[in-house]
């Protein structure tokens, strides 16, 4: 297997109230947000004509999103190849909290670090996702 991550997915956090957390970022640092948070789009590094993502959202703090982890934070990592990915960290003994969830802008799976976080790994669809995102703070 060439690579296993290949950049920063996204970063989710809980708060109190994601809507005054969200009008915050954007009145004070200039996030253009949406229902979701906002999307930093970038340049591969590999190939420059193509766009990536980074999702950054505010989720409310009795989300269970990140469930079985109780941490505050879960970090989106993207990756290549996940089905292959997710048997490799299966035969390396790594707690594979999901199974892979095949959506139109990429597929998902969760897993867990040694400290009880929990990952979110995005083998990302870029063309589709740029489609769908409309809270936008670069472009």
């Amino acid at each position: 297997m060439k690579k296993r991550v290949t950049g920063i997915g996204g970063i989710f956090f809980k708060v109190k109230d994601p809507a005054k957390t969200k009008d915050w970022y954007q009145t004070h640092l200039g996030l253009n947000t949406d229902a979701y948070g906002t999307t930093f789009k970038w340049r591969q590094f590999e190939n420059s004509n193509k766009k990536g993502f980074t999702q950054w959202s505010p989720m409310k703090d009795d989300t269970q999103y990140f469930k079985p982890s109780e941490m505050e934070f879960m970090v989106n990592y993207r990756v290549e190849n996940l089905v292959d990915l997710v048997q490799e960290l299966k035969a390396e003994g790594v707690t594979i909290l999901d199974e892979i969830d095949d959506t139109e802008y990429g597929k998902f799976v969760h897993i867990l670090d040694p400290d009880g976080h929990s990952i979110e790994l995005w083998e990302p669809i870029d063309e589709v996702y740029d489609e769908m995102t409309s809270g936008n703070t670069t472009s």
